[in-house]
């Protein structure tokens, strides 16, 4: 029997439009000209005879139809590319593409990544860190570790870690000035973090002294930095307990209040349901849940 297929090249460009909501992104994605992309799609209602898309000046919005269609390819899509993943495999050695977070990848994934090696020596890990939305990485990867709960279509997610968040500090730090209360705070250096702006006050609030003035206070653009101020004595930060637990048991950082406690931060696998019974992507995701 001869399928009936509508052209391959307007369907990718109708799920790299659909997925990213945008013609332009999806133009830079597939490294083509946002009039190619219109063009493909165009072609592709035109073969399938119904729209699609809905157009909202430069945006675009999946009309009932688009979204189905988008469910069916969107995973046909990701087969085919696991499909082509393993046949590239040379000399029985697989390759596992994973997206994680900067500061996770620093100080939680990559000191234990060894264990994982040495247990799966036929699986060989590449992480990237990013911190990219899911859906712009589909192709990309096979697994993706985000903070969560995010409901993905598409996406099968999965809890394997979760942490508290409380003052850290080098001990050096306390060496010349007490720190017993959270108003001691008064007479340090807080150490902030630009992506996450209400650690400090939510913490200070939970803490009974919302209105609290500091010594002075130094913000940073990444949370990996600002963990790294605190080793080297800048100041005290808002510590997830999950990632300087090595650097609490050797001494490095010390923890002056036990609580309260923020929220747990809870950390997440995505994979595409595609990939859920990949052996590389299970091997993983069994892996993070033991550490």
């Amino acid at each position: 029997m001869v399928r009936k297929l509508p052209p391959l090249n307007s369907l990718r460009a109708f799920e790299a439009a659909a997925r990213l909501g945008s013609v332009s992104l999806a133009a830079d994605e597939l490294c083509v000209t946002h009039g190619a992309v219109s063009r493909h799609i165009q072609q592709l209602e035109a073969w399938m005879e119904c729209t699609l898309f809905e157009r909202h000046n430069r945006r675009v919005v999946l009309t009932d139809a688009g979204s189905s269609y988008l469910a069916e390819i969107g995973a046909s899509f990701d087969r085919i590319a696991i499909a082509t993943a393993q046949h590239m495999q040379r000399g029985g050695q697989r390759v596992l593409r994973v997206s994680a977070p900067a500061t996770f990848s620093l100080r939680w994934l990559v000191p234990r990544l060894s264990s994982f090696q040495l247990a799966n020596p036929n699986i060989e890990v590449r992480l990237s860190t990013s911190n990219e939305p899911i859906e712009k990485l589909r192709e990309s990867v096979d697994l993706i570790i985000r903070g969560g709960p995010q409901n993905i279509d598409g996406y099968i997610a999965e809890e394997f870690l979760s942490e508290a968040r409380l003052p850290v500090c080098s001990p050096k730090l306390l060496k010349a000035k007490k720190l017993r209360k959270p108003q001691d705070l008064e007479h340090f250096t807080l150490l902030h973090t630009a992506t996450y702006p209400r650690m400090w006050p939510d913490w200070l609030a939970a803490a009974g002294c919302p209105d609290l003035k500091p010594q002075q206070s130094l913000t940073l653009a990444h949370f990996y930095l600002t963990l790294q101020g605190a080793l080297d004595g800048l100041g005290v930060a808002m510590g997830p307990i999950a990632l300087v637990a090595d650097d609490i048991a050797e001494g490095r950082l010390v923890l002056p209040f036990d609580k309260p406690t923020l929220d747990p931060w809870r950390y997440f696998t995505y994979v595409a349901a595609a990939r859920e019974n990949d052996a590389a992507v299970r091997a993983f995701k069994e892996w993070l849940v033991s550490r």
